[in-house]
């Protein structure tokens, strides 16, 4: 696997374990802590490819510290806990927790909950930048939409010439269509 991954707990006996299993996995840096406060500290300075924090911690509890590393970075972080009541689980569900994993910790539940959070990080990541893509598209759809208005007023042309006018102003120039646009709201 080759990646890295920061675990917190406050039981040092539940980290030798969890530290063990994830050797076994493949993970090749191995960072840990006791509290809250720490794992943050420690994550936004070693950037981890993901996080497991136990839920029940002095200080602050698993679910800040997951909710303040994630307004850094965009990292799967799983929790640990040995109990989840509904009110837990709605809490991490709004900070963006990737999954949930139950004490006892069984290595075969490990594998599984990695994959699917890592996968699922990908995606989400792949969808915001797909959103943004979009977002431009939009953005210059609407100058070029402008511009082609303002040819349209301006020489008493169709939408269709307008748009020709503005391709064969791109092409002569060898400038792209959003920047014959801006120079055409310009007064260009």
């Amino acid at each position: 696997m080759g990646k890295s991954i920061l675990i917190c707990d406050d039981e040092p006996l539940i980290r030798m374990n969890l530290k063990s299993m994830l050797g076994d996995l493949g993970f090749d840096e191995i960072l840990e802590c006791g509290d809250g406060a720490k794992a943050v500290e420690l994550a936004l300075g070693c950037f981890p490819d993901m996080a497991i924090l136990d839920v029940s911690m002095p200080g602050m509890d698993g679910i800040t510290a997951a909710t303040e590393i994630k307004k850094k970075l965009k990292i799967p972080i799983m929790l640990l806990t040995s109990a989840c009541d509904s009110a837990t689980v709605k809490r991490a569900s709004a900070s963006g927790i990737a999954a949930f994993l139950t004490k006892p910790l069984r290595q075969q539940d490990l594998l599984p909950a990695i994959e699917i959070a890592l996968q699922h990080v990908e995606e989400v990541e792949e969808l915001k930048e797909k959103i943004d893509d979009l977002r431009e598209v939009i953005e210059n759809r609407k100058i070029i939409e402008k511009a082609k208005g303002i040819l349209m007023e301006r020489d008493h042309v169709s939408e269709s010439e307008a748009y020709r006018i503005m391709q064969k102003a791109a092409m002569d120039k060898r400038k792209t269509l959003l920047q014959v646009a801006g120079g055409i709201m310009k007064g260009n």
